[in-house]
């Protein structure tokens, strides 16, 4: 039992609540009052009052509103306990029948531009586990052109609109969704997951040549401690290790140039 709902869109969540009779204040708390409204949450649990949040669609915090409200009360010292339920991720990857995958990479909204989004494709097409991206509609077409231009024989599952009416489920490799998504306008409707499917070990080079991608794109747009500093953080490798590659890197095409 809560004496307060928290809701990604009051609009949506009202209506669901009414229909299993549930009368509960509604706390709008999204994408641009997060932090702000994570104080008011706070008022109410030193009220000795519980609080549940439920975003628009998926899992809270998981690409969606949610992850600073969390992290504020439990700072405070209240309990956070999540409610299991649908999540799009999941759903994906069990739907999408791809038979040599052992773990899987969530990945989210790619980047929307620059170096960043570039860097972020090079990785993924060179990344040999399974990886799970989220998009919207308005931006789908775009990221099916990139992934085609990226990874064009590798296959991957595009979700839309999962566990509700219009649901669509289509497995292609990435060269052919383009045409896919272009020869039906009610396929640009709704929201997206889509799983690019795992590739053998073998396909793909190690480490430091994916590396070498990352720092050669950003190293062409940006001084080479940021550069440095953004591989680092989109890799998870160790700086020094990419700060001397980096160096090396620049080096060879000094070298190459004379």
């Amino acid at each position: 039992m809560v004496n307060a709902v928290g809701c990604e869109d009051t609009r949506h969540s009202a209506p669901l609540l009414q229909y299993f009779g549930l009368d509960k204040p509604l706390l709008a708390i999204h994408e641009h009052n997060e932090r702000e409204a994570a104080q008011g949450v706070l008022a109410r649990l030193e009220r000795g009052e519980r609080v549940a949040y439920v975003s628009d669609a998926g899992t809270p915090a998981i690409s969606d509103p949610g992850a600073a409200l969390v992290a504020t009360v439990r700072d405070a010292g209240y309990a956070v306990v999540p409610i299991p339920g649908a999540s799009s991720a999941v759903a994906a990857l069990s739907v999408a029948g791809d038979t040599r995958a052992a773990g899987f990479q969530f990945i989210g909204f790619l980047p929307s531009r620059g170096a960043e989004r570039t860097l972020a494709l090079k990785t993924l097409a060179t990344t040999v586990a399974a990886q799970v991206l989220f998009e919207a509609p308005h931006r789908i077409g775009a990221l099916v052109r990139d992934l085609a231009e990226a990874c064009d024989t590798r296959n991957m599952t595009v979700c839309r609109e999962l566990t509700k009416q219009f649901e669509t489920v289509a497995t292609m490799q990435a060269a052919q969704a383009p045409d896919w998504l272009a020869a039906d306008a009610h396929r640009l409707r709704g929201e997206f997951v889509i799983v690019v499917h795992a590739i053998d070990g073998v396909a793909v080079g190690d480490d430091s040549l994916r590396h070498d991608a990352a720092l050669r794109t950003l190293l062409a747009a940006l001084p080479l401690k940021q550069a440095v500093s953004l591989a680092a953080e989109l890799t998870g490798a160790p700086r020094n290790t990419l700060y001397a590659r980096a160096l090396a890197l620049k080096a060879g095409d000094s070298d190459d140039a004379g």
